[in-house]
């Protein structure tokens, strides 16, 4: 079995990005096969968890007082820690963003209207879809609300106002930080692009490029003052990410923006390239521990489709500007 054939022998979500991004089928067939991320796998699972209150075990990010975790389809936290449930509304839409779930299914939309409707942040109660202060969360709102059409208008016009002098963001503006952080950066950068790409109202290309600045002067891991490792975390590649910052998010982020590499992330995609293994697999590092409905992947130090196919699809990317043909 080649790895091509080992990603296509999956779960629609894997299949539909593999056919679309490293096989180059046809239009029509990828738009046949992600139709199906709503009505099988993963996909149609977490959107039949949907609660009777039009989000996921009861809460926006965190789960609410009442859920209760029990029955097969809620699996407790990797390796026996305790860590950020995952299990509530807003990594949820998370994950079905990164599936790739069809925004224009009439489920799905169903489905996202109502936790716009219903769902109130933990903070003050504000709509779902208004947002809340920690630029984290704001930015991966605005990516899932951009996604699947919803307003997201008041968010991305708080976002372009805490931008830092240096570039990015950072989730802690409120408790008085005063420099920006690459996890509050790429969640907003994550965001702003899939804003930009669904023809948002504002203009948000300067600020994209004042953040993506922001992390190319680190060469995406490094510090601007030392050159040092900021985190050794962010070496391991996780899927889900969730909220944390690792190398491959970032490099799949430059990747999305359809721009041509920059010479600055040459450094980023030689550690992508180590770490392919004698198979051509990329293994699943780094979990983020907390409770989950159930696992996409087998677990840490085995072979992942998620990142054979997220690292597959930079490397193509970033092999195509010194071979253009």
């Amino acid at each position: 079995m080649t790895v091509m054939d080992w990603l296509l022998d999956s779960d629609p979500a894997v299949r539909w990005q593999a056919m679309r991004d490293l096989g180059g089928a046809p239009a029509d067939t990828v738009a046949a096969e992600r139709a199906r991320v709503a009505r099988e796998g993963w996909g149609a699972r977490l959107l039949a968890l949907q609660d009777a209150g039009g989000g996921w075990a009861g809460g926006a990010c965190f789960p609410g007082g009442g859920y209760r975790h029990t029955g097969p389809d809620h699996e407790p936290p990797p390796n026996g820690e305790d860590g950020q449930p995952w299990v509530s509304t807003l990594p949820t839409l998370d994950v079905l963003v990164e599936l790739g779930v069809d925004p224009n299914d009439e489920q799905v939309q169903k489905a996202v209207t109502a936790a716009g409707d219903n769902v109130k942040w933990e903070h003050d109660s504000q709509a779902f879809f208004d947002g809340e202060v920690e630029a984290c969360i704001n930015g991966r709102t605005v990516r899932i609300g951009a996604y699947f059409g919803q307003p997201v208008d008041g968010i991305v016009e708080r976002l372009l106002r805490e931008q830092y002098p240096d570039g990015g963001w950072n989730c802690e503006l409120e408790r008085g930080s005063k420099v920006s952080s690459f996890a509050s950066t790429i969640n907003v950068l994550d965001g702003l692009l899939t804003y930009q790409q669904a023809g948002g109202t504002h203009d948000v290309s300067a600020a994209r490029l004042r953040g993506e600045e922001y992390l190319l002067e680190r060469s995406l891991f490094r510090r601007k003052s030392t050159g040092a490792v900021v985190d050794e975390d962010w070496l391991g590649f996780s899927f889900p990410f969730r909220w944390h910052y690792d190398v491959l998010r970032a490099l799949d982020y430059f990747r999305a923006t359809g721009e041509k590499p920059a010479p600055r992330i040459k450094e980023a995609v030689e550690l992508v390239e180590s770490k392919r293994q004698p198979d051509g697999t990329w293994l699943l590092e780094n979990t983020h521990p907390g409770l989950v409905f159930f696992s996409l992947e087998a677990g840490d130090g085995q072979p992942s489709r998620w990142n054979t196919l997220r690292a597959l699809r930079v490397l193509a990317w970033a092999q195509s500007a010194t071979n253009p043909d």
